[in-house]
This record gives structure tokens, sequence and C-alpha cells, in this order.
């Protein structure tokens, strides 16, 4: 229980900012689609990117911090509109812009993602 990562699950789409066992914040999330899914596992941040924009998709990832190949917990607009009436392309979309810039600016490369099922 030491260290810091992000806490998915994929059942309550709840992301969960632990460090060191501590619960700091949570905020709801999104996934991709069935055709697109999610990856489940661990995993550690290994890019981050304030004003990335996909190379495939050519949409925005605001505040992305990428886990496994290009899957990244990143803000969306269109998750902040539509809410679940749609899926990513296999991120972790997050529409809370105040808490995913501030869980942006507090993580760190090397940090833990685990996306599991509670």
């Amino acid at each position: 229980m030491t260290g810091r990562a992000m806490c998915i699950d994929k059942t309550t789409s709840k992301l969960t900012w632990v460090i060191d066992g501590v619960p700091q914040y949570s905020f709801e999330v999104r996934f991709g689609s069935k055709e697109l899914p999610t990856r489940e596992g661990a995993f550690s941040v290994f890019q981050k990117s304030r004003d990335h924009v996909s190379t495939i998709y050519h949409t925005p990832m605001p505040y992305a911090m990428f886990f496994s190949g290009g899957q990244a917990v990143h803000y969306s607009p269109d998750f902040a509109a539509n809410g679940y009436n749609g899926a990513s392309h296999g991120c972790v979309n997050v529409r809370n812009k105040p808490l995913i810039q501030k869980l942006f600016n507090e993580s760190r490369i090397g940090d833990k993602v685990i996306v599991y099922r509670s």
C-alpha cells in the first residue's frame, strides 16, 4: 500500500487517486466501446501531454497521461457534454476538468495505473 496510483474501476466508472493507500479524491470516468475496449491490468504512466491531439482519431486529448500504448487518462469535452451516451476509443475519459488538471499536475511518470472490475 505504498506509492501513488490511479485506481480505475470499470464497474463503478470511478477513478480514485491514491497515495500510500489513502484515497485523495475520485471522479467519474468512461471507457472504450466493445470494439475498442479499455485494457485492464496494472500499468504505469509513461508519458504526459497537456495539449495532446490523437494522431489516429485527430481528436483532442487534453491532460493526457498515457499508460498502455495509445491509451491514456484524459479530459474529454464529449464526455462533459454528452455523459455516458458515447464511448472513447479505448482511453479513460474524464469530464471533471478541474480535477483532471489537478491530477495531471500531481501525477508523475512511473505512477501506477490500475484498471480493474470490482
